[in-house]
């Protein structure tokens, strides 16, 4: 039992209900601060509403928070009206909650469910107050007298129980597995096994060669012909298989269907006769899934053969289940089958980037590289039919050496969280069975997934288990590896940022074109509403005519010194001041997520504001202090440090950054030889397991030339860019610490060696209801090796728009001239085409893609 002392006995124990009883409509609020462990998701069954008889459930998921007060851990379920600021990333793993008010619930899943007390509590977290950080606040924060790195929440017992915890189940539905937290195709928690389950049968017989009783071929024609003991019973006879491929994990959960573990995999295999799928089912799923891989060769018995439903009438599957009847599995080395029966190993179809460029679109192949650009971690909606289910994405740029065009993939989950976070640049990357995707006039093309992609890469000793590692194609791209030296691909490696592929077109008609049978354009206030809903980390892009009213050139870390222009008409005019209001600012709530703006990255929060002196800034509606220029009377100031905190302000409902995702410090790099290349390469002879740490902590401060910076008479009415925006250098020696900052739930809070801290930012005003939204435009980001190479264009604001790049066949304007430039955008109608992308609590992104000219 926890100490009576603890904020959670004190709390809970004047509500406690009796064993089934109904809530309690008086919530226990507690004033004290605790923190967020954990946060898990399931999908709610039939019954799940059972426990919500007030509460409307909005969308199908639930989650279940481990909270602790340093004490002791509770778990409690969220309210589903809560679940927007999980969606959102406030309510996050690491999080500091204030005025936590618990209701009793009826009792689910108890006593057997670990966390629960023994005495039968259940609670439902109700109402929240999310406290918010500044992003150089300290992790080692102290809170109510106890410091977070010092806490090791896992050992503290549970509340109300002394009986040691087993596997966590859901709280509010019939499930035993949990999902991951940002996709339904990642496995998640303890309960996977890594290792094949002990079978005691198995242990006389390792000895001994294997035959198997029945081959593939002999399957199919028993089950088409209709043998009775194949079509209709199970089927005991072993069959001794090699898996060819293997299907990420698919769940099928429904709220209206009752299933435990709704998963199911599809495991291409063959022997010397034929091949056919097998299809895994519920359980079977999590005791096996991890522990078979493309390659391996398998012992199956007691399972069904079914008709395939997806093939042809002449073709089978085999169903195993863990029950009706119990099929037994194993995992065999090759040496133990009778030689005459060993299945043929994969076939790879492995093509260069030189080959890729001939190849028809659709086709399958393998790919092998270098990875010189790992994006950050995106969603987007399913277009499935089911729209509901949010996929996750990022992009990676791989060389090979056998032409100047690198592999773009975009690779979706493949049910490999732990390989996807090992994507580290400088990593020898292997992905199979990926489709290509070729743009309609073949100018460009890039790969992408399908049901049986398996992604391998250094750092993991796949490599040398690969039959792979020994075809031409792999030895060919690690001769050409052996050659590259460290420091000239050190230097072009990024990781992170905003990234956007194919590019989009550089002129109306064929973006338009391309666009057939999407949404059209959104007046300003629906493209409010669209971004208010996005979920973090999703993805989408929008379409709406605008005029530019204001553009300003700023450097990350010195928004207080900005280029400015400003369109004189706009400002000055009161009738569209007072009909075009900018997005609205989030306003705090005890329960709800703060309301996302495009224009609003960085907000107040309950926490005063530093005590910086500022200029005050003039609302949006009041004339500049100079308006008798279309260009902004800018005073120049002498240079400031990068130390300086220019844009220092807390963000409101900020959540914690949790101590697995550190903050981000880059380093200069200093690798000069060919070290790394080589150790990855190495890994394809044996299994390695290299780890660099590199304790260096300096900081790599540019001299900056302080000559194009000035600074307006008040603060620039832009925020600033958000650091999760720009693209970082990669640093080999702190690649954990960017790994977690770009990943799903990291922050970039601290500032680096981005690749570009300069950026532009223009206030767009709708034309169909006068709405003003501010916009990122990033022309260095199209123009980098990442995409292909840019026409030629005259360098004005309206052809840079439309490429979304400088020209580069000409030497690019300065940002004074193009600034001075700026006015050529008066009264100019455009259709802008802007990237959204939410970045968690109240930070979102916008990014102005393109831009084409409206014309009469």
């Amino acid at each position: 039992m926890a100490a009576t002392g603890c904020v959670f006995h004190r709390t809970l124990t004047r509500t406690r209900p009796g064993p089934n009883q109904a809530s309690s409509s008086v919530p226990a609020v507690c004033r004290q601060f605790v923190f967020v462990v954990d946060l898990q998701r399931y999908s709610r069954d039939q019954g799940s509403s059972v426990y919500f008889p007030q509460a409307v459930l909005n969308g199908e998921d639930l989650y279940d928070v481990t909270l602790t007060d340093g004490d002791c851990r509770l778990r409690v379920t969220l309210d589903p009206g809560l679940n927007r600021l999980v969606e959102r990333d406030v309510l996050r793993s690491g999080a500091t909650l204030r005025n936590a008010a618990f209701t009793p619930a009826m009792t689910a899943q108890l006593p057997a469910c670990p966390g629960a007390s023994g005495e039968r509590d259940s609670y439902r977290l109700v109402s929240v107050e999310v406290k918010g950080r500044a992003p150089d606040d300290d992790d080692d924060e102290e809170e109510d007298g106890v410091r977070r790195s010092d806490a090791d929440w896992d050992s503290l017992p549970w509340f109300g129980s002394s009986e040691a915890a087993g596997s966590l189940v859901p709280l509010r539905a019939n499930r035993i597995v949990f999902l991951s937290l940002w996709n339904n195709v990642d496995y998640s928690g303890e309960g996977w096994r890594e290792t094949p389950p002990t079978e005691e049968e198995d242990e006389d017989e390792e000895e001994e060669v294997r035959c198997p009783a029945v081959t593939v071929s002999e399957l199919r024609d028993a089950f088409l012909s209709g043998h009775r003991g194949v079509a209709r019973g199970a089927v005991q006879h072993q069959l001794i298989v090699r898996v060819i491929n293997k299907s990420h994990l698919m769940y099928y959960g429904r709220t209206d269907r009752n299933c435990e573990c709704p998963y199911k995999a599809v495991l291409e295999v063959c022997d010397r006769t034929g091949s056919v799928c097998v299809v895994l089912w519920n359980s079977v799923c999590v005791d096996w899934y991890r522990c078979v891989k493309p390659g391996d060769i398998i012992s199956l018995s007691r399972y069904r053969v079914k008709q395939h439903y997806q093939a042809e009438r002449d073709d089978i599957e085999i169903s195993v289940n863990s029950r009706n009847p119990a099929a037994r599995i194993s995992v065999l080395p090759e040496s133990s089958v009778a030689p005459e029966y060993v299945p043929p190993v994969p076939a790879y179809s492995f093509y260069s980037s030189k080959e890729l460029l001939d190849r028809p679109h659709g086709v399958l192949c393998d790919v092998i590289g270098l990875l010189t650009f790992s994006g950050r971690p995106e969603r987007i909606r399913s277009k499935d039919g089911r729209g509901a289910e949010l996929l996750e994405y990022r992009w990676l740029r791989l060389e090979d050496g056998s032409s100047d065009r690198p592999i773009v993939v975009k690779l979706f989950s493949t049910s490999q969280p732990e390989t996807h976070r090992k994507l580290h640049p400088l990593s020898v990357v292997v992905c199979t069975r990926l489709k290509l995707i070729k743009a309609s006039d073949q100018s460009c093309f890039y790969l992408t997934n399908t049901t049986y992609t398996q992604v391998y890469c250094t750092g993991l000793g796949h490599h040398s288990e690969m039959s792979y590692r020994k075809l031409r194609p792999v030895r060919q791209f690690l001769q050409w590896l052996r050659s590259q030296d460290d420091a000239q691909v050190l230097s072009r490696a990024l990781i992170g940022g905003f990234f956007i592929y194919p590019p989009p077109p550089v002129s109306l008609e064929t973006y338009m074109k391309e666009r057939r049978g999407e949404p059209g354009f959104l007046r300003g206030a629906e493209f409010q509403r669209e971004v208010e809903r996005l979920c973090y980390r999703e993805r989408r892009t929008f379409c709406i005519q605008a005029t530019v009213t204001m553009v300003a050139y700023c450097r990350r870390g010195e928004e207080d010194r900005c280029l400015l222009w400003m369109d004189r008409a706009s400002s000055l005019s009161p009738s569209s001041s007072s009909s075009s209001p900018r997005l609205p600012k989030p306003s705090p709530s005890p329960h709800l997520s703060p309301s996302p703006s495009s224009s609003s990255c960085c907000s107040s929060s309950f926490f005063p504001l530093p005590s910086t002196p500022r200029s005050p800034r003039p609302p949006l509606s009041s004339p500049c202090s100079s308006p008798s220029s279309a260009v902004s009377q800018l005073t120049p100031r002498l240079p400031q440090r990068r130390g300086g905190k220019s844009c220092k302000r807390k963000q409101l409902l900020q959540p914690e950054t949790p101590k697995k995702s550190p903050r981000v410090t880059l380093q200069p790099e200093q690798h000069n030889n060919t070290v790394i290349l080589f150790e990855a390469s190495m890994e394809f002879l044996e299994n390695t397991n290299t780890n660099e740490d590199d304790d260096s902590d300096d900081d790599d401060d540019d001299d900056e030339d302080a000559s194009s910076f000035v600074t307006a008479p008040f603060l620039p009415p832009f925020p600033p860019v958000a650091a999760e925006t720009l693209r970082m250098h990669y640093d080999h020696g702190r690649r954990e610490e960017q790994a977690d900052a770009v990943a799903m739930g990291g922050r970039a809070t601290a500032a680096g060696r981005f690749d570009s801290e300069n950026y532009y930012t223009l206030r767009l005003r709708a034309l169909s209801d006068g709405v003003l939204l501010d916009a990122t435009f990033l022309p260095q980001s199209s123009s980098s090796s990442l995409c292909p190479p840019l026409l030629s264009h005259s360098n004005t604001w309206t052809s840079i728009l439309s490429h979304g790049a400088f020209s580069s066949h000409t030497p690019p304007p300065s940002p004074g001239d193009l600034i001075g430039m700026a006015a050529q955008l008066t009264n100019q109608r455009l259709v802008c085409v802007l990237e959204a992308c939410h970045l968690g609590g109240a930070t979102t992104e916008v990014v102005l893609s393109r831009a084409f000219l409206l014309t009469d």
